[in-house]
């Protein structure tokens, strides 16, 4: 019996052994496994914010792109303002210039038929004086 007590004291021992390496074993494969769940969320999160960085600045380079378009569009839209009026008063004054021109054309015009009026009037009383 004391050979039986002695087998079950070593074959106790030896599971009690079994079970504290499996315990250890245990561990040592959550612990491994918790810094590898560690390690792959913080990776995650640095190609996560290297994506958001490049996005970001493909955004920020576009809205920059934006603004100088607008104040180049502004700058445009107030020159064509000013070419605008300038082309006007150019019309305003050639169509002043036209106007004058046939009012100079007109009067050259009536002098020419005064001119013959008075021409004419002057052989009538020519006529008449020599009669």
């Amino acid at each position: 019996m004391e050979g039986t007590k002695a087998e079950v004291g070593t074959l106790e021992s030896s599971l009690l052994q079994i079970i504290q390496e499996h315990q250890q074993r245990s561990i040592r494969i959550r612990d491994q496994k918790d810094k590898a769940k560690r390690d792959a969320l913080r990776s995650a999160t640095h190609v996560s914010e290297l994506l958001v960085d490049t996005v970001n600045g493909g955004v920020e380079e576009s809205f920059i792109n934006e603004k100088r378009i607008e104040l180049e569009i502004r700058a445009l839209v107030s020159t064509i303002i000013r070419y605008k009026k300038q082309t006007n008063q150019w019309l305003a004054a050639s169509h002043g210039l036209n106007t004058i021109l046939k009012e100079i054309g007109d009067f050259e015009n009536w002098m020419k038929i005064m001119d013959f009026d008075c021409k004419s009037i002057n052989a009538a009383i020519r006529n008449i004086h020599q009669t």
